[in-house]
């Protein structure tokens, strides 16, 4: 059986630090940011947990900051070791989507 958390779990690693690459940010607005552009069924307690272990492997660091709503919150930035991770996983996407892409083109002409 396809097991799509797997699959789904190595995507969000390369997607948040992404978009923690662009700026310093905290875990429910990368989960917005995720949701408004295409990530329906993503829960917060998948972000977290990726959090965490992005920073014990040293791609982003933490620190907490005043917040203007209630308690702190624990914002986010990528570091260079971070930057490395996510060009390793763009150029990994684009190489493993576009053969998915070939495939899938090349065996759907054959069923035609």
């Amino acid at each position: 059986m396809f097991d799509k958390s797997q699959l789904m779990r190595g995507t969000l690693e390369g997607c948040i630090l992404k978009i923690i690459s662009k700026k310093t940010t905290y875990g429910y607005e990368i989960l917005e940011y995720l949701k408004t552009n295409g990530f329906d069924d993503i829960a917060e307690g998948t972000i977290y947990p990726l959090l965490l272990r992005l920073e014990k492997q040293g791609s982003i660091t933490a620190q907490l900051q005043p917040s203007p709503l209630g308690p702190k919150r624990k914002y986010f930035t990528i570091t260079p070791v971070g930057r490395a991770d996510l060009e390793s996983f763009q150029q990994y996407w684009w190489n493993l989507s576009g053969a998915v892409n070939r495939l899938e083109k090349r065996v759907g002409d054959e069923d035609a």
